[in-house]
């Protein structure tokens, strides 16, 4: 009896420190020696820390060629006006070209245990995004990475249209103001809010929670706001310093 007792209790360890997984927040590039946000090597960096998941960006480009970027701009060209072939003219400060989406995808898909976590990026249309949305998940599934990806976006145009085109993938809304029951209602499978929104709306983690949505939040790179997230109940954490927050 004792026995069981006392594996129930590194049981109850065990699930307690699961609970909360780490996501690197475009990839992990505050590194020794550091590197660039969205780049290959910051994907490999998150690779090596046998983390959750890792997060990167997804722009198209004016002739239609799907990049990694966070910003609108690469250096001062707008993507979204721009062809590809002039905007990989300029290298990432670390020196590597400008990364398409499909180099991406296979530096990702050389670790299978790290979930690609796919933020795609409003565009100027409705028109624009959905075409953005259908070449992402075309290019997912021509590499077979359907599994090991996950979706968010501030676009809730965006989010909807991936679940009307696969409504398996796993979806997250990214911009604050929906509340769990308005998550759920949009077909939405969990939200990935700022920490301010969660801590504006306390009980939100646990309405999520009782809903079976999935719950997220960035950008937390302060420790004492990833203990309070971790004591709600929140499941994922997205950071840029995953290497502080693995083992917490």
């Amino acid at each position: 009896m004792k026995n069981f007792i006392l594996g129930l209790a590194v049981l109850s360890t065990v699930l307690m420190k699961a609970q909360t997984q780490i996501i690197a927040h475009r990839g992990y590039w505050q590194s020794q020696p550091p590197t660039t946000e969205n780049s290959l090597t910051s994907l490999e960096n998150a690779q090596k820390l046998k983390i959750y998941g890792s997060e990167f960006d997804v722009r198209m480009t004016k002739d239609g060629v799907l990049v990694v970027n966070h910003d609108e701009h690469h250096g001062k060209m707008e993507i979204s006006e721009t062809n590809f072939k002039q905007l990989e003219e300029l290298k990432l400060s670390n020196g590597e070209k400008f990364p398409t989406l499909k180099d991406y995808l296979k530096q990702g898909k050389k670790d299978k245990s790290l979930k690609l976590i796919v933020e795609i990026k409003p565009a100027k249309t409705k028109e624009l995004e959905n075409e953005l949305v259908a070449k992402t998940i075309k290019l997912i599934k021509e590499l077979k990475l359907e599994s090991q990806s996950e979706y968010i976006s501030f676009s809730l145009n965006i989010c909807k249209e991936i679940k009307r085109v696969e409504p398996t993938f796993k979806v997250q809304y990214l911009n604050g103001e929906l509340s769990p029951e308005q998550i759920k209602k949009e077909g939405l499978d969990g939200m990935d809010y700022h920490y301010s929104v969660f801590a504006k709306n306390p009980t939100w983690i646990s309405e999520a929670k009782a809903l079976g949505l999935i719950t997220n939040s960035w950008t937390v790179n302060d420790i004492a706001v990833y203990e309070q997230l971790k004591n709600q109940g929140i499941g994922f954490i997205t950071t840029n310093i995953p290497d502080q927050l693995k083992n917490k």
